[in-house]
């Protein structure tokens, strides 16, 4: 156990600088919308989301594994926020990422070790499969929560969902390509949030942190070793000299 707290706390090291000065951006704009609002256990809550899957997001970006705890984490909060908003495709949409990034992460040795080494890019094939599953998730998922439930903003929310989930899945899979989806995924949920901050349904702290998430997409497409050539191989240097040290220090 000692050496997997070491091992998470290894993880959220070695960052592009560029991801830090974003999560300490996040933070203070979060803060501020903390105080400047009624302090209610739900608004606490969005703040811890938020801080957490800011966190998450910008691991991803890192090519950096930690993601899995902080994506459990943050998902409980993200689905009592959902709830209370009555956007429900949100709370599958976490459910999904818990799923599809957070669990597989936590239980495969292979995923988590040197993660940069094993990034794929699409074939031709991959992108059909990817484009014809996010528009029949949607329109299955917006029809059913339209149907079914009382959400008021069933297809903003089925859009939102069908890009995120197929996203997760793709991230997953190891492609970069993870990123088109992720910035249509950050667009659709600052519409969604904004949506529901505007019809006084979730606070203002969620639109700001589909803002962030948006940003640290963009950011994706140039320093992170997803897409970065000289990012990739200083990442995995790193994580190649951390792995040697660890056989070193268990025998």
């Amino acid at each position: 156990m000692q050496h997997y707290f070491q091992f998470l706390a290894h993880q959220l090291k070695g960052w592009p600088q560029q991801n830090y000065y974003l999560f300490f951006f996040s933070l203070g704009c979060q803060v501020m919308t903390l105080v400047g609002q009624a302090i209610t256990p739900l608004t606490i809550l969005t703040f811890i989301g938020t801080t957490l899957g800011v966190l998450c997001v910008l691991a991803i970006n890192a090519a950096k594994s930690v993601n899995g705890v902080l994506g459990v984490l943050s998902a409980i909060c993200f689905i009592i926020t959902g709830y209370a908003a009555k956007n429900y495709l949100s709370i599958f949409e976490q459910l999904a990422y818990v799923a599809t990034l957070d669990i597989p992460v936590l239980i495969s040795a292979n995923w988590n070790v040197n993660m940069a080494a094993k990034i794929r890019r699409f074939t031709g094939r991959s992108w059909v499969i990817a484009l014809t599953s996010t528009v029949v998730i949607y329109l299955v998922s917006g029809w059913g929560i339209g149907t079914f439930t009382d959400d008021p903003r069933p297809w903003i929310d089925a859009i939102s969902f069908a890009i995120s989930l197929t996203a997760g899945v793709i991230c997953f899979l190891r492609f970069n390509n993870q990123y088109i989806w992720w910035l249509a995924s950050g667009l659709a949920q600052m519409v969604l949030w904004f949506i529901s901050f505007r019809q006084g349904s979730a606070t203002l702290a969620m639109f700001i942190n589909s803002s962030i998430y948006l940003v640290n997409d963009i950011l994706a497409f140039t320093i992170s070793p997803w897409y970065n050539e000289k990012e990739r191989h200083r990442v995995m240097a790193q994580e190649t000299a951390y792995v040697g040290q660890l056989a070193h220090e268990t025998h």
